[in-house]
């Protein structure tokens, strides 16, 4: 494939709904996508991978700002502050979440789409991570704060440029 044809391919204009009809949860993907500055009428595959990418970087920035604070809470519950301290490197920009989103948008701009998606399903693993646990031996902790709730967010929006990716590897 020449780079004309990759380039052409890459900007081809999908309608929202044609992409958050493959989501889990079809109203908040839209939601997301259409929260776009300038709207998403003829926006590309590739403006709206950028744009769900940014969007999950605040998302996970978001995240760890909260993480921060529990940890700095919850000096007096030692399991609650090992559960945060392991979210934190779910999240972290040095291995976690926010590595895997960087990765990402640099995949992106590579034009490796199946590499974009791979990345992206790291970020989900990252935010499973953290919610319920590493391993099928380690017990969820019953979190009572806004992190569950927040992280999953982060794991939609994942999904959402998981799904751009598959459409950008079908072109």
């Amino acid at each position: 494939m020449n780079s004309y044809t990759s380039l052409s391919s890459a900007s081809k204009v999908v309608d929202v709904k044609d992409i958050c009809a493959k989501a889990r949860d079809p109203k908040f993907c839209s939601t997301v996508l259409n929260s776009k500055p300038g709207g998403t009428k003829g926006a590309d595959l590739i403006s709206l991978a950028e744009y769900t990418i940014n969007f999950a970087r605040i998302k996970a920035t978001n995240t760890v700002t909260l993480i921060n604070t529990l940890i700095a809470k919850s000096d007096n519950d030692p399991k609650a502050k090992n559960h945060y301290k392991t979210c934190l490197t779910h999240f972290n920009k040095d291995e976690g979440a926010l590595k895997d989103i960087n990765h990402v948008q640099e995949l992106l701009k590579k034009g490796d789409y199946f590499g974009v998606n791979t990345a992206a399903s790291a970020v989900i693993t990252d935010v499973d991570d953290c919610i319920k646990g590493e391993g099928p031996g380690e017990p969820a902790h019953p979190d009572k704060s806004n992190l569950p709730q927040q992280a999953v967010v982060v794991q939609k929006v994942a999904s959402i440029i998981l799904i751009i990716s598959n459409l950008l590897n079908e072109l």
